[in-house]
């Protein structure tokens, strides 16, 4: 399929076993000038697919360098781009080369900021390896980093050449990688269509949260590649219509509407210094509060709201919520980069696949402490 947006159009190319052909395809996309491309990655995923990487790059005579980075969500910081930055400046890397994104959805946030950044601006190519970036993180082009204060709040909007998803990868990611991927496919299908919704819980009770299933089998289930791409088809016609994310807009078809979940999410990773959640978990938390409170407002029917709880009970257990302060989270939230004009802008639901951004201002204090209440101990409830 083929992103059109507004700064670049670019092919997602979904498959298994796709990643043999990463060379011929950087090639394509980017044609004969780049003469190297810098892969960045982490000490795990490198083992396990930097081989089939580095082979398929050298065949299509594209020299590389390799830079490890550290794995965790608290190391998508500006100590982190430094060193990705002064990598490529020790290695001399020029405005037509390329970087390569190997991983997850940190690897690729960070690879894509220093592309968005180093020498005004470079080529990058994503190649995720877990379900949440591959459905997600990977399409859009929102790239950027971590603060003590708050989640993403520098980044940049720089588009990917190309996206190549290997559906192989999903065999060795371990389970709380599944299930914060499932989580986001989850908000995606919330927020998109009950066709959507329904889709991802029936091959999450097919194929189980933890696809342990496909660890040892043969050919990868076409199911899986189809579910992929239906999410990837989502993410992209949005970005489609709204690519920076217009903070004026306010209907249904708005970019904002993908941060269903994250007002909670966000802060919940804050809080905890980015070292108890994966980002999916914080939002399926995140997505049971918004429900939280659109039933409170009289906006979401009990039995939808009902639909959303089993749809991330299916996801798998979730670390524990229900001992963070009340207090803390809110406090955590007042510094969410979402805001407008000082207020926090709430994505909330009027039925599955109906979604509409509220002013908080709208939500009590009150009533926002009781949905934060009752969303934390329902998503540890159903563990």
């Amino acid at each position: 399929m083929r992103l059109a947006a507004r700064s670049q159009s670019y092919e997602i190319k979904i498959g298994a076993g796709v990643l043999t052909t990463l060379g011929a395809e950087v090639r394509k996309c980017l044609g004969p000038q780049p003469r190297r491309v810098a892969i960045i990655s982490n000490k795990t995923v490198f083992n396990l697919y930097g081989r089939f990487a580095s082979e398929s790059l050298l065949g299509a005579d594209l020299a590389f360098n390799r830079l490890l980075i550290e794995e965790g969500e608290r190391h998508k910081s500006f100590s982190t781009l430094q060193k990705i930055i002064a990598f490529l400046t020790r290695h001399k890397f020029e405005r037509n080369d390329a970087i390569v994104a190997l991983g997850g959805g940190v690897i690729g946030d960070l690879a894509g900021f220093a592309a968005a950044i180093y020498l005004r601006g470079i080529s990058f190519i994503q190649v995720p390896t877990t379900l949440l970036a591959q459905i997600d993180a990977s399409v859009g082009g929102k790239t950027g980093i971590n603060l003590t204060s708050g989640k993403n709040l520098v980044g940049a909007f720089h588009q990917p050449r190309l996206v190549l998803i290997d559906t192989e990868t999903l065999r060795t990611l371990p389970p709380r990688e599944l299930t914060s991927g499932w989580c986001e496919a989850v908000k995606q299908g919330a927020i998109g269509s009950s066709k959507l919704l329904t889709a991802t819980t029936g091959l999450l009770r097919d194929l189980g949260p933890d696809l342990q299933s496909l660890a040892n089998s043969g050919a990868m289930p076409l199911a899986l590649g189809e579910a992929i791409a239906a999410h990837c088809r989502f993410k992209a016609s949005i970005v489609r219509g709204d690519e920076q994310e217009d903070p004026t807009r306010t209907d249904p078809r708005s970019r904002r509407i993908l941060n269903f979940g994250h007002t909670t999410a966000h802060a919940l990773e804050v809080i905890t210094r980015f070292r108890r959640f994966r980002h999916g978990e914080a939002v399926g938390y995140g997505m049971l509060v918004a429900g939280e409170i659109s039933k409170s407002l009289g906006m979401l029917p009990p039995g939808e709201l009902e639909l959303l709880r089993e749809a991330v009970a299916l996801c798998g257990p979730l670390p524990r919520a229900s001992d963070l302060s009340s207090a803390r989270i809110l406090k955590a939230m007042a510094g969410e980069k979402k805001s407008v004009a000082g207020k926090l802008k709430w994505v909330l639901l009027k039925r599955i696949g109906h979604p509409e951004i509220v002013d908080g201002s709208n939500i009590s204090a009150q009533l926002l402490t009781e949905a934060l209440r009752a969303g934390l101990q329902s998503g540890q409830h159903r563990r």
